[in-house]
């Protein structure tokens, strides 16, 4: 069941999700396996139709699943959830197979997706087909991904647009910048038009 303020997004605003460079959740599942991991390198490559790019190392269980499964979301955690992104971005399932429990994490489905996890307590979330590139993958490991169904929390992102200035601080989304330090989004600087 999906949560309170789980709010569809036309998918030609879903770049917007991810367009000011967040700290995302990479979520899939395979053969009756879930895992998350945390990306801090995602972001919105085509408008029409909307396509993404996260890097996924060869060394996570995430990119055994992206890759057995056709599918992975990018959910987009707030301030809210920073510990728990940081613990399954340091925990791998490889060696931590309960990682998910360890660290809080609760998933549910989307209606029309309900073979991808949704990252409970998030603020954004974007539903992927892969779209493989076997070079771009084994060489960079850089996955494209379209997005087939993207959501936000209403409180947060509404009209095609983010609002945290009248939001409270802890839905502000997560910016990651190494050794365990994460900003938050800060205060908006409109210039020009509304688009």
């Amino acid at each position: 069941m999906p949560p309170p303020h789980f709010t569809p997004v036309a998918l030609d605003k879903a770049y917007r999700l991810i367009n000011h460079g967040p700290t995302v959740l990479v979520s899939s599942a395979h053969a009756g396996e879930v895992n998350v991991m945390s990306a801090a390198w995602a972001c919105a490559l085509d408008f029409s139709p909307p396509k993404v790019t996260v890097v996924i190392d060869k060394a996570t269980r995430t990119r055994a699943l992206v890759e057995g499964s056709g599918a992975f979301a990018l959910c987009v955690p707030p301030v809210g959830l920073a510990a728990l992104a940081f613990g399954v971005g340091s925990d791998s399932a490889l060696t931590v197979p309960d990682k998910l429990a360890r660290h809080g994490v609760k998933t549910f489905h989307a209606p029309g997706h309900e073979a991808l996890p949704l990252v409970d307590g998030c603020v954004a979330w974007l539903a992927c087909r892969l779209m493989p590139e076997p070079h771009n993958q084994t060489a960079y490991d850089l996955f494209i991904g379209e997005v087939v169904g993207a959501w936000a929390d209403e409180r947060v992102f509404r009209a095609g647009r983010w609002h945290f200035d009248g939001a409270p601080d802890e839905l502000r989304t997560l910016h990651y910048v190494a050794g365990g330090q994460f900003y938050a989004t800060g205060a908006s600087v409109q210039v020009g038009g509304t688009q």
